[in-house]
């Protein structure tokens, strides 16, 4: 897909079809996206953890309590290195942040290229998914979203209600 109709194409989806997984190659794909995201001085202060398993799905899917996020059949957790990442010297500023959301961001529009929905989430239960994963502590999760494939009819709404640039653009 072309660039500009992928980034207005895509929009979070809350309506994931539970009995067809993501293939393999198409997970390794959308992740190595993530890998190929640029950080601060190259430093890469991420993991990405992939949960798939029955087992693992019902530890991790009640740290977000909504319906439509149980019926994805792949949840991604996007954690961050916080002792790895680096500081600016002058003022001891942490890039974790923005290095963690470039590689999940570059991770969403891969997944929308390969026709697979995302939903960015940051409303989870940091401490029940911390336990459900058995998170060492210099690792700090930083979003997750579910990995599926949209209910056969699931129809996007395209309904993109965005600022018009003049509020948001200055020219200096």
């Amino acid at each position: 897909m072309e660039y500009y109709d992928l980034i207005r194409s895509r929009e979070s989806i809350r309506n994931y079809d539970p009995d067809r997984p993501v293939p393999g190659q198409i997970l390794e794909k959308i992740l190595d996206a993530g890998r190929l995201a640029p950080s601060a001085c190259n430093i890469q202060p991420w993991k990405f953890l992939v949960v798939s398993s029955a087992d693992m799905l019902d530890k991790v899917r009640p740290c977000y309590q909504r319906d439509w996020f149980k019926d994805a059949p792949h949840i991604l957790i996007v954690v961050g290195l916080k002792d790895q990442s680096w500081k600016r010297s002058y003022d001891g500023y942490n890039s974790i942040e923005t290095d963690v959301a470039i590689a999940l961001t570059h991770i969403i529009l891969a997944a929308e290229n390969e026709g697979v929905g995302t939903c960015w989430i940051e409303a989870y239960d940091p401490a029940l998914l911390r336990a459900a994963l058995n998170l060492p502590d210099n690792q700090v999760v930083f979003g997750i979203t579910p990995l599926g494939y949209p209910k056969p009819g699931f129809k996007k709404t395209l309904n993109k209600n965005r600022k018009h640039p003049d509020e948001i653009i200055e020219y200096l």
